[in-house]
């Protein structure tokens, strides 16, 4: 079978003829194998036949980028982009949105008659701590008619996961895998002390060197003689130290590698390091120590395309960061301006910039890949504490290595100094084996959605679909598993533990309920007083928002000021960044009295139901303000001290800000002055970098 003049592989072609019986259809296949063609073929065919298709992504990079592809493919007028703090045509055939967009529409009530499809990229993200939760109450709330179509490269649990949208979607649910990637992976271990080696080879050398290096080790923990780090500290070249003058092992170097990878003829390769701070430093670091990667034809190229960019960016294209990019070396990451972000993209995806340090979003979706993926350690940051990267996320990332129709193999470079090796052996021994976790559940509605639900369907409708989520399904399998092992009178406390398991997703779902009785959002017969009114328009920081609402906190601000504190309601700056300003004593009370609010038991108490943390920074008060009144990104950048770029986290704080706002519009929907200062404010802020598509 052919489609767009590509002969398809099997597994394209059978999620295809699934999708053309009427069928859903979940993919798990390699990154780069082709599972976007499956999402093209069903958007022309929903398109083709007058029919109407959504496609949904986790990160607003992806989202921007499958914007782009469609509206190449079909042209304008058929494509819209609905982010939230970016509307293009809402009402096109064919829309792309991130998941929340997407259930916000259907828990407002919105029928969708003619949508045919909804495609779900990167489906694992169910799983999220965070944000999974949407992606069940998209399952569960869309119409019955419409097809699902989920992509993912590792979905380990496969056939429990189609079993359970089977039950949900009330409809055949085809699983389609594929493990055989397009560009097969080649998994190497690198240090100074061995080069670029298989697993195999390492492992040879380790056994004849590691003992000595764990040994030296040891004295230097015990504070005995032992190896210098060297300048530098970590990375430093070290010295001969060490008895009878023998040169120890040494820590490698990302410049190491880079050596090393060069010498191997590798090029170009992404580099993943786990923090912001480090993909500049390492970035910079190896601009000072490289020569150019470029030859004279691309540096042309590069030179042009920089003399073009260079107006619309001004300051933020300095000349250091000019000079980095024209060695074709670069870093991407979340905070980086993101007209920046989408030049470095831009630059890679010509071949242009042949060493990209980045962090893990890098991975998501965006359809970068390098000859090789190199990872700078084995652990990252994952929101409460440093833990091993999942088989998951390692594969995630090791999937960008290998270019289809450019590379025989992709290759993956782990940093593993051979002092490490001992420690890291069973985590590389699941990466080798491609244990990949199982897809959980967990599903913890919002109190947006708890007060949603429980308006437009009731008591009864309610527990029906909070028992349709995956949660309740797994509990369910296992209680019917704990039931049939409980064969004896010993055994019955698991059939207990069977039966409260059953019940355990509605009970927690009326727990919230019993909870906005409590603080009077509901009265007793669940009806609507002025809490849940508000909390039904509310989808950030919810409770801390809506306490602030009934306080009148906003209604005592003037415009400047209540997107200052509205920044500071949605957004938090990492520790390292502080304020260049001192702040006015009419912000420092302005924080004080929300602070009271923020710390308040009703506030503090709902958060430890839902497990999550309601930001708030004063700090963003002053940068919000003078983002409204007009200053430009540079200069509210300079506001701030950071080690790193952060002019693209602000760009998304000033979003999130203003998408906040916009609910507040929502609800004072009935006071015409405030809707028209919230209107005119929203206006206000979405200039320059808020606008951009990136």
């Amino acid at each position: 079978m052919e489609y767009r003049g590509l002969v398809l592989d099997r597994f394209q072609e059978d999620a295809i003829a699934a999708l053309r019986e009427g069928h859903c259809a979940l993919v798990a296949a390699p990154t780069g194998t082709g599972k976007t063609i499956i999402a093209d073929w069903i958007v022309e065919d929903a398109l083709s036949n007058g029919r109407e298709v959504i496609y949904t992504a986790p990160i607003k990079a992806l989202s921007n980028q499958k914007y782009r592809d469609y509206v190449k493919l079909y042209g304008e007028e058929k494509v819209g982009l609905v982010t939230g703090d970016l509307v293009i045509r809402r009402d096109a055939p064919c829309r792309v949105m991130t998941t929340e967009v997407l259930r916000n529409m259907l828990l407002s009530g919105e029928t969708l008659p003619h949508l045919q499809a909804v495609i779900l990229d990167e489906i694992h993200f169910l799983d999220d701590r965070d944000r999974g939760t949407v992606w069940e109450e998209v399952l569960i709330y869309l119409p019955k008619p419409v097809q699902i179509v989920g992509l993912s490269a590792t979905l380990s649990n496969l056939q429990d996961f189609a079993a359970w949208l089977e039950d949900v979607r009330e409809r055949k649910v085809v699983t389609v895998t594929e493990t055989k990637r397009a560009v097969p992976l080649e998994i190497h271990y690198a240090c100074v002390d061995t080069g670029i080696v298989s697993p195999a080879e390492y492992d040879r050398q380790f056994k004849r060197k590691g003992h000595r290096i764990l040994a030296e080790a040891g004295r230097d923990a015990r504070g005995g003689r032992g190896r210098g780090r060297g300048r530098g500290g970590r990375g430093g070249r070290g010295d001969r130290g060490g008895r009878g003058g023998r040169r120890p092992a040494r820590r490698t170097h990302p410049n190491d590698l880079h050596d090393l990878v060069v010498e191997a003829d590798l090029l170009p390769y992404l580099y993943f390091v786990f923090s912001r701070r480090d993909t500049e430093l390492c970035a910079r670091r190896l601009g000072e120590h490289a020569g150019s990667l470029l030859d004279a034809d691309e540096s042309a190229r590069l030179e042009a395309v920089l003399r073009e960019r260079a107006p619309a960016l001004g300051a933020a294209l300095d000349q250091e960061l000019r000079a980095l990019y024209m060695k074709g070396i670069a870093f991407h990451h979340a905070g980086l301006h993101v007209q920046l972000k989408a030049l470095v993209e831009e630059l890679y995806e010509d071949h242009l910039i042949k060493a990209l340090f980045c962090t893990s979003t890098f991975a998501l979706g965006i359809n970068l890949p390098a000859r090789t993926v190199v990872f700078d350690g084995l652990k990252m940051f994952d929101g409460r504490a440093f833990a091993a990267l999942t088989t998951r996320q390692f594969m995630q990332m090791a999937g960008r290595a290998g270019r289809r129709g450019m590379d025989e193999v992709g290759h993956v470079v782990v940093r593993l100094d051979l002092g490490d090796y001992q420690d890291a052996r069973p985590q590389l021994q699941r990466y080798a084996e491609s244990r990949v976790e199982p897809v959980r559940s967990g599903f913890n509605l919002s109190w947006n959605s708890v007060v949603n639900l429980i308006e437009t369907y009731g008591p009864e409708r309610c527990r029906e679909i909070v028992e349709k989520s995956f949660l309740n399904w797994w509990r369910h399998r296992t209680a019917d598993r704990l039931d049939s092992s409980a064969d004896d009178k010993r055994e019955r406390r698991m059939q207990k533990r069977a039966e409260r398991d059953r019940g355990r997703c509605w009970e927690e779902f009326q727990g919230k309920l019993a909870y906005l009785r409590h603080i009077g959002y509901l009265t007793a017969d669940n009806g609507f007083n002025a809490g849940a009114r508000i909390l039904s328009h509310l989808q950030m920081s919810e409770i801390l928002v809506c306490e602030l609402v009934l306080e009148g906190m906003f209604e005592d601000l003037d415009p400047h000021e209540l997107f200052g504190v509205l920044c500071a309601l949605t957004n938090e700056l990492a520790r390292h960044v502080k304020p260049n300003f001192r702040a006015r004593q009419r912000d420092r009370t302005l924080a004080t009295r929300i602070s009271r609010v923020r710390h308040a038991p009703r506030v503090v108490d709902a958060e430890e139901l839902t497990g999550e943390q309601y930001p708030f920074d004063p700090v963003l008060i002053p940068i919000g303000m003078a983002w409204s009144k007009g200053t430009p990104l540079v200069e509210v950048v300079q506001m701030l001290e950071s080690q790193t770029d952060i002019a693209g986290d602000l760009i998304t704080g000033f979003r999130r800000a203003k998408d906040l706002a916009g609910q507040l519009r929502d609800v004072y929907a009935e006071d015409e002055h405030t809707v028209a200062i919230l209107d005119a404010l929203v206006k206000r802020v979405s200039r320059d970098e808020v606008q951009v598509v990136g």
